[in-house]
């Protein structure tokens, strides 16, 4: 078996290295061993754990280091360790020698077992019971239910109770134990599966959940991978290995990766592999699926590894025969399973306002049963003591009996506050995510994909949008890129009318490439001018123009006959490799260390020493080469702004270079600047030794790498500029327009040039000919730092005091004025200096500085109601840090509703910032849409998502909890007015069974269809008038006014249901000559009335009629009939006489007519003045929804006439 040890790496807060050990093998220092020989230890402690430990069982070298597999439980190491206790390990650093005291640490490996569920057989009930009662409402129920036990205050059956309590744990625990099945089917399979391990020197199958750290597997093609593997070799050349990396990120195009040189060299057969003894020394483990960061110490050196040297477990092998790999993070420590984490919980407003409104309704009950108790207590003390009747041997004072009857009403009025609220709203926000799902106008055909709503949650926060911050590139284009434009020695090439180019028709008819067998019969260009210059050979600034992005990229090429498929990383790479192969400069084939390319008629390889790739932070990449002859040459392409500071001063053409980017960037084009410089050997090998150091650092390699980079990349030689189209989307101008009329406010942020930025702009109507443009640069902001009352008194000043609409542009580096995000230590710093100076100076310091943290913070606010009095916002140069931190400061200083949309990785950390993330499944993979809410694939469908489901959600969900809230209170508040007539006794007004079922048979189904259904106008009218948007956007529909006019309405209904039968009750007799005015008939009448008003009540405020609506208001009403006339029969009684009490009173009290009478006259009452202010509002004070109802109908009738 292979020797390897794996040590991973983490810095601790006193910056010394804490090391985990991750596999089972034992490391024999001669020292340590030595020692134990002389003194004799049979035992090493550490604290309480003792392991038996034999020094028979040790391999000795005096010599060197030994790494022999002794015991898979024990690990001795060089130096005494303290050491911390976690779930699974110990994490040790290395400490200082203690006398007599040797530690060994047992060792908890993770294996490869994954286990995803939650609960088994004996755990699912308590488990699952605990996890619904840490919520607040099951467990403010489960008291009442306790309360409902004790006689003494039990003033309900505890069925009252119990019934809807064990329905909605029962619905939810039926949920969770359907999902985690699946979870154990799943794990079954996944943990079953089959690799090949290398076991004794041979390979042999084995299932995934007994690999370990540091096995050496076999991977075959379309196997799926079983751990994080470092790959060793391949079957294809220079260990190129292709995966698919669906499960991970959801992309199905392939990805490569490439073992090393070395392992590729010296790893390919099974007892080189058994040979294999190297020290693997790399980070944590980590959800990071965009990094990884090794070092591999083999034979004495040391070798960097980062991600293009791992198999990622959830991948696939593709078109790669077989592979080999070490196993790095196995089971749980794998990043897909450390991804498999909660994410952020985003709550809408209406959640918060909701939970807030049940704190609310939670003191009312309080209050109210605190009154209706200290009410007892006085009728006791007077009537209740000295009537001989109500004596009940208990001998309670007054006050204990108020006391009790405060939890005798808590327990009646419970209802106030809704059990069944959360659990229908949770099932609201299923049936609306369904229907974005169901959307076929969301549906785009061409590549197959629907809209998907991966929350449930957020639905009704698509209604109240006030801020959408979109990224350009791939959102608002297409990031289908296409080389249209260059620039060379200061000439610009792909012109039409290009000065050497003839009138006639052939000149400006498309370039013929068919001289070129290795042409992409798609690319087009019309200047044939460049061509010609190509083909003579005599301008050798062209030469390199193309060799440079032939030579200066991470493109890999698969061979199809005498096709050329390239596989690009960015859409941009690929269109600027195909362009160099249409033009001549055909890239072939790479390995590790080589490149090869097709120069017009020879082959070359070049001899790669460095790549200096590019990210976000750098915005260029760089590679060394060394060419035939042995001249030694950098190549770099990047952003004009950074590549321009690092050119050389004796470089040419910068004027003319930089008249041609702005030429690019006003047609909206992406521009990338190319130069080069020689290096001798010498200074070469000088910086070679410093990237090696810094690129097997383990602390902090990328700043070592970046520091490393810089050195190099200096005194460039400018050769030009290339120019690449990205189109707008479809309907990305008439989406933002309509969104714009629906007032809600745009932002770009994007990577690129001002320029191009604005001129998107202007394409995509975003801006238009009658804003006005600032430009941030020009903008001074409010200077409130010398106020003396600024602290206290909040400026509101307007920036813009010219009137029509303004639109602002600012970069990224004016930006970082505005959010000083760098050098955090290093300001503070300054700040201490500037407090300083600033007290013991009259002159105040630079404006440019903050003085203190308040002056940042104002500053921040100020750029935040600066750019909110514009109509658009256009970031441009602005890193992903930034575009997350723009949106979390009009989050914090707007306190409005934000969405963030956006297509690549760049763009994740603001789609998870913003309050609604939206991802868009375009060209550049599906990390954006792996951390969205929301997911599509054209921006046009934004204005659907907001303008049509977002406003129907709002609408839908504020209705359900006004109606929600007012039908619980008509229902409870009879209770409290029926106690000023029996003696404050809590007695309850209506059967027992009548108040268990209330809100789960009678009165849920229509308020549930009108939640999940309901639409004030069609989707078509939606889109037409976006003003019908506004209402959400103020909150209108739903806020503490409409909670107290529910609560009011309650109110007025309650009293109605109670004085109205209970006047029609007095002194009455029936026709038989019986009283019918007992209490049974009277609770048996005020449900009745009470069902009948509830529901006719939600039929008033339905406005889009369906058959489903119809039968479940009919539907509910005559259940609630056919229910009360069973448990009223004779028969059940008989059953369970103690039970069912209320024996023959419904058929008693319905027979007499004029009970009947009684109840018409209570809905009738009810409902009128509701009709009435309905119809008052709708005629005098219509909202903008009856306009366009109104509007609609008159089309309709103007149609029909």
């Amino acid at each position: 078996m292979s020797n390897i040890r794996i040590l991973r790496q983490k810095k601790s807060k006193k910056s010394k290295k804490k090391i985990r050990i991750v596999r089972l093998w034992q490391l024999c220092l001669n020292s340590v061993v030595e020692t134990a020989f002389h003194r004799n230890l049979p035992y090493m402690k550490k604290t309480s754990f003792y392991f038996d430990f034999r020094v028979s069982d040790i391999s000795i070298c005096y010599s060197s280091l030994t790494f022999q597999k002794v015991h898979e439980k024990v690990c001795i190491i060089s130096q005494p360790t303290s050491f911390k206790l976690t779930e699974d390990s110990f994490w040790m650093r290395t400490c200082k020698n203690e006398d007599s005291m040797f530690y060994c640490s047992y060792i908890c490996f993770q294996g490869n077992a994954i286990k995803t569920y939650k609960y088994n057989v004996l755990t699912f009930l308590p488990l699952n019971l605990y996890e619904q009662f840490k919520r607040a409402a099951n467990l403010y129920f489960l008291c009442l239910l306790i309360l409902q036990i004790i006689p003494q205050i039990s003033t309900l059956p505890w069925y009252t109770t119990l019934v809807p309590l064990v329905l909605v744990l029962g619905i939810t625990a039926i949920k969770d134990l359907v999902d985690d099945l699946a979870r154990h089917r799943m794990d079954k399979e996944i943990n079953n599966r089959r690799c090949d391990v290398l076991l004794n020197g041979r390979f042999e199958e084995t299932r995934w959940m007994n690999l370990q750290v540091g096995d050496v597997v076999r991977i075959k093609k379309n196997d799926f991978i079983p751990a994080d593997i470092l790959l060793l070799s391949s079957s294809n050349p220079n260990s190129l290995c292709y995966v698919e990396t669906a499960e991970l990120d959801g992309e199905t195009n392939l990805k490569f990766k490439m073992g090393l040189k070395v392992t590729d060299e010296r790893l390919q057969e099974e007892d080189q592999l058994a040979r294999y003894n190297a020290l693997i020394l790399c980070e944590e483990p980590n959800n990071r699926l965009d990094k990884f960061m090794g070092t591999m110490i083999w034979d004495s050196q040391s070798y960097a590894l980062d991600l293009d040297n791992m198999l990622l477990r959830g991948c696939k092998i593709r078109n790669t025969d077989v592979c080999h790999g070490l196993v790095i993070f196995a089971g749980n420590d794998t990043k897909i399973m450390r991804n498999g984490g909660k994410t952020r919980f985003k709550r809408t407003r209406i959640d918060i306002l909701m939970n807030y409104m049940v704190y609310t309704i939670f003191a009312l009950l309080v209050l109210l049963c605190a009154g209706l108790a200290i009410g007892h207590t006085y009728w006791y003390e007077s009537i209740g003591s000295k009537a001989w009747y109500l004596y009940d041997g208990l001998g309670y004072s007054s006050s204990t009996r108020g006391f009790l009857s405060f939890w005798g009403y808590i327990i009646i009025l419970n209802t106030m506050v809704p059990i069944s609220l959360y659990v229908s709203v949770e099932v609201i926000r299923l049936g609306q995510s369904k229907f974005i799902n169901w959307d076929l106008q969301m549906y785009y055909a061409d590549k197959d994909t629907p809209a998907k709503a991966r929350t449930t949650t957020l639905n009704e926060q698509l209604g109240q949008i006030e801020y959408i911050f979109s990224d350009k590139t791939g959102t608002l284009t297409q990031n289908i890129m296409a080389f249209k434009k260059c620039t060379i020695t200061g000439l610009t090439y792909g012109e039409t009318n290009h000065q050497y180019l003839e009138t006639s028709h052939s000149m400006v008819s498309p370039v013929d490439f068919s001289w070129n067998k290795y042409a992409d019969k798609k690319f087009q260009f019309e200047d044939h001018f460049l061509v010609s210059c190509i083909r003579s050979k005599k301008d050798p600034q062209i030469h390199e123009f193309f060799k440079l992005l032939s030579l200066c990229h991470t493109v890999m090429v698969e061979h199809k006959g005498d096709e050329l498929v390239y596989q690009a990383a960015s859409p941009d790479e690929g269109a600027l490799v195909t362009a160099a192969c249409n033009f001549g400069y055909v890239f072939l084939s790479r390995t590790q260390d080589t490149i090869t390319i097709l120069e017009m008629d020879h082959e070359e390889t070049y001899e790669m020493l460095a790549l200096l790739d590019f990210n976000s932070d750098r915005k260029r990449m760089s590679i060394i080469l060394r060419f035939p002859d042995g001249k030694i040459r950098l190549y770099c392409k990047g952003a004009d702004t950074v590549i321009y500071q690092r050119l050389d001063a004796n470089s040419k053409n910068i004027e003319t270079t930089q008249e041609a980017l702005d030429i690019f960037a006003n047609e909206t084009l992406r521009t990338l600047c190319l130069c080069y410089k020689d290096i001798s050997q010498a200074e070469f090998d000088a910086w070679s030794q410093k990237h090696q150091a810094a690129s097997v650092s383990m602390g902090n390699r990328e700043e070592a790498l970046d520091t490393v980079y810089e050195e190099i990349e200096e005194n460039l030689l400018l050769i030009g500029a290339t120019a690449i189209e990205d189109k707008l989307q479809d309907g990305v101008p008439e989406t933002i327009a309509k969104l714009a009329k629906a007032n809600i406010k745009i932002w770009v942020l994007t990577g690129d040039k001002k320029e191009t930025a604005e001129n998107i702009g202007y394409s995509c109507q975003l801006l238009t000919d009658n804003m006005k443009i600032h430009y941030g640069e020009d903008v001074k902001q409010t200077q409130r730092r010398n106020d003396p009352q600024g602290r206290n008194k909040k400026l509101k000043e307007q920036f813009f005091t010219e009137s029509g609409n303004n639109a602002l542009v600012i970069t990224g580096g004016w930006l970082n004025e505005i959010l000083y995000e760098k050098k955090k230590k290093r300001r503070r710093l300054r700040l201490k200096k500037l407090r300083k100076r600033f007290t013991n100076s009259t002159n105040p310091p630079d404006s440019n500085q903050p003085v203190d943290d308040w002056e940042k913070e104002k500053r921040q606010e100020d750029f935040v109601d600066m750019a909110c009095e514009c109509s658009a916002v256009i970031c441009c140069r602005v890193t992903p840090k930034q575009k997350a931190n723009v949106v979390s400061l009009v989050k914090r200083y707007k306190k409005a509703v934000t969405l963030s949309i956006g297509d690549g990785a760049n763009d994740v950390n603001m789609i998870k910032t913003a309050d609604i993330g939206v991802g868009i499944s375009g060209q550049e993979g599906m990390q954006a849409v792996m951390s969205s809410d929301y997911a599509f694939a054209q921006f046009r469908y934004l204005q659907r998502l907001l303008l049509v489901h977002g406003r129907w959600s709002y609408i839908r969900m504020c209705k359900f909890l006004r109606y929600f809230f007012y039908k619980n209170f008509a229902f409870t508040l009879v209770h409290f007015w029926f106690s000023f007539f029996n003696g404050f006794s809590s007695q309850t007004a209506y059967e027992d069974w009548f108040i268990t079922l209330y809100n789960v048979c009678y009165s849920s189904l229509p308020v549930l269809l009108v939640g999940l259904l309901d639409q004030d106008v069609n989707d078509k009218l939606s889109l037409r008038f976006p003003k019908l948007y506004l209402p959400g956007q103020q909150g209108s529909l739903f806020n503490y006014k409409n909670f107290f006019i529910s609560l009011f309405h309650g109110i007025f209904t309650s009293l109605m249901i109670f004085f109205i039968p209970y006047g029609a009750f007095l002194q009455t007799m029936g026709q038989d000559g019986e009283a019918p005015s007992d209490y049974q008939s009277f609770a048996v009448v005020a449900a009745s009335s009470l069902i009948i008003t509830v529901n006719l009540q939600i039929s008033l405020n339905t406005s889009y009629w369906t058959f489903v609506n119809f039968f479940a208001v009919i539907g509910s009403i005559a259940i609630y009939f056919g229910v009360m006339f069973d448990i009223h029969s004779a028969g059940i009684h008989v059953i369970l006489p103690t039970t069912f009490t209320f024996t023959g009173a419904a058929s008693n009290a319905l027979r007499q007519p004029y009970l009947w009478l009684t109840i018409i006259l209570t809905v009738g009452i009810c409902l009128l003045p509701v009709i009435c202010i309905q119809f008052l509002y709708q005629t005098i004070w219509p909202s903008v929804g009856d306009k366009v109802r109104s509007l609609k109908n008159v089309i309709m009738r103007n149609i029909l006439g």
